[in-house]
């Protein structure tokens, strides 16, 4: 007999995270790396303007505080620069670049050009043929003895306009009259339309938070937050964590990080004040750094006051397969014994297909690819008569478009409209999903691990992420040495507490290791260094001589790496 179709159409959950990591350098705050604003001008863009146009679409943004803050910075900069004409205002040489690119002296105009060129090949500068054209003459001039010095300030600023305005999301193309002016040059843009250009980044990255808070108060997005400064958690807590999934990998010379659930605590009592201060509101849920997750971490989660979080699909399968618990079903709402805490957990298929596998299809048959497998799914939890399901659908809002034609605009236009008016699939919010009180699958156990592969041996396991983890266990000693032993105000506890954040954060152990590309790898490296070292000057103790020596080897260069290792699949 055929089992009869629920009446419910099936919820499934977006959830798109919004992540970079701090990239000022922390003496002068001159930004390392123009990634924030860049993403900015082009998912963050355009992720809002396709809600705006479908209204029925409904789903998670997470933003990471520490990315909010740089947001906010970047906008205040490129402000006062407009008002003042002072180059000085700006603190990102691709900004300098586009403004006054006579103001790049030295090598800061080989380090510029250099930077001008880092776009998807196919996608952003093939795509547009005077781009193309001054990439290839880049290119040439980078085997000359002396790049920067044969380059006129002319060029600079045509390649300079063409990279932003390759950049700029396909809503921003379409829709602002200064850049369809600007994309109809071929080049010779002049100081006024290089500043016409800045000025509209510059309005794009600030009218960011009142898009996405209207978008939150009409119901159509829920806002959650990741801890401040996006650090992996389970390790701040307990540095043998990774042992759970990979109990044979390698460790850290230091057994524990000193004080580590207390840091815990304050990147995400820290992280809640600057999310409400910037978006206007307490968010319900957290998507912890890289969804890893532990027993300790979702106790610290549940304490602090958030209904839920979630991560990744083989972190439920170990800790499922760990205590010889068995369902049918991954898609439903989780919980730990006598905790308020509900955990969801990504379906990795379904999330890779748009992070990696979409890319090189037709949009429309990507839609139809994707729709038929979610009612797939309600089907077989109609057949099963699960009583609450949901399909959490989870990745990066940032780094899987330019791998896309036209910034994904067609995958992303053609999902929200199918998904928001089909009859047997619901666009919803986590939070709106729990308002029903569904009933929740008690975990039995918690194996520690993150959406990437269900482990954390993309932070620790491997010799450099170890060596790293080491240079920072001695920095937080030396902190904790110093704090005892001086007398530290209120502003000297916020400013070196905030340093020591930024040295917490997750990336720098992303990008060390042997599988990733050698220009990432050097680039984070360095800027990790920096910061270690910064943090001893702050609290006034000798920098360490060791920290001259990079920790990481890289080997690979970028084309040999999926998706240039900004992305990773959610299972091996």
């Amino acid at each position: 007999m055929p089992t009869k179709l629920s009446s419910r159409p099936l919820p499934v959950v977006f959830l798109w995270h919004m992540h970079q990591p701090e990239y000022r350098d922390p003496r002068d705050g001159v930004y390392q790396q123009p990634w924030t604003y860049l993403h900015a001008i082009k998912d963050y863009a355009d992720m809002a303007a396709h809600l705006e146009r479908w209204p029925g679409a409904r789903l998670v943004v997470n933003f990471v505080p520490i990315l909010l803050e740089q947001l906010e910075d970047y906008a205040a900069q490129i402000d006062s620069y407009q008002r003042s004409r002072q180059v000085a205002d700006l603190r990102d040489p691709l900004l300098v670049s586009l403004a006054e690119p006579g103001a790049l002296v030295g090598d800061q105009r080989l380090v510029v050009i250099e930077a001008l060129l880092r776009a998807n090949r196919a996608r952003m500068i093939d795509r547009f043929e005077p781009f193309a054209r001054l990439v290839e003459t880049a290119d040439a001039l980078l085997q000359t003895q002396d790049p920067g010095g044969y380059v006129s300030d002319a060029f600079i600023g045509d390649l300079s306009t063409w990279y932003h305005l390759a950049w700029c999301g396909e809503t921003l193309r379409q829709s602002d009259p200064v850049v369809a002016e600007l994309l109809d040059r071929e080049g010779g843009f002049d100081a006024e339309s290089r500043q016409a250009l800045l000025g509209v980044i510059g309005e794009t990255i600030g009218g960011l938070f009142d898009r996405f808070r209207a978008l939150a108060d009409r119901g159509q997005i829920e806002l959650s937050m990741t801890p401040y400064a996006h650090p992996i958690t389970p390790l701040l807590q307990d540095l043998r964590a990774g042992l759970e999934a990979e109990p044979d990998a390698p460790q850290p010379l230091a057994e524990s990080y000193p004080g580590g659930d207390q840091r815990s605590r304050w990147h995400i009592e820290h992280g809640r004040a600057v999310f409400q201060r910037l978006l206007g509101r307490d968010p319900a849920g957290c998507w912890p750094a890289e969804g890893a997750i532990s027993d300790a971490t979702c106790r610290l989660l549940d304490q602090a006051g958030f209904a839920w979080a979630a991560s990744g699909q083989q972190v439920l399968r170990n800790s499922l397969n760990h205590a010889h618990q068995t369902l049918h079903c991954d898609h439903q709402v989780y919980a730990r014994p006598g905790q308020e805490l509900r955990l969801f957990f990504r379906d990795d298929g379904l999330s890779d297909r748009i992070g990696f596998d979409y890319q090189n299809w037709h949009a429309d048959d990507a839609v139809e690819d994707l729709v038929h497998h979610l009612v797939s799914i309600a089907d077989t939890c109609d057949h099963l008569g699960v009583e609450a399901p949901l399909v959490p659908i989870i990745l990066d809002g940032e780094n899987a478009w330019e791998h896309y034609p036209d910034n994904g605009f067609w995958l992303l236009d053609g999902l929200y409209k199918q998904l928001s008016a089909h009859p047997r699939i619901e666009m919803t919010t986590f939070s709106s999903f729990l308002e029903a009180k569904p009933p929740a699958v008690e975990l039995d156990a918690l194996v520690a691990g993150s959406w990437v592969y269900g482990n954390l041996a993309t932070w620790v396991g491997e010799t450099a992420k170890n060596r790293a983890w080491d240079r920072l266990v001695d920095a937080r000693q030396a902190y904790l040495d110093a704090e005892s032993e001086g007398e530290w105000d209120e502003d000297m506890q916020m400013r070196n507490g905030l340093q020591l954040a930024v040295c917490e954060g997750s990336d720098w152990f992303w990008w060390f290791g042997e599988d990733n590309p050698a220009e990432a790898t050097r680039d984070f490296d360095r800027l990790f260094r920096l910061q270690l070292a910064r943090l001893y000057e702050l609290i006034d103790v000798p920098v360490p001589a060791v920290l001259d020596e990079p920790i990481s080897v890289p080997t690979h260069d970028a084309n040999q790496v999926t998706g240039g290792g900004t992305m990773r699949r959610g299972q091996a």
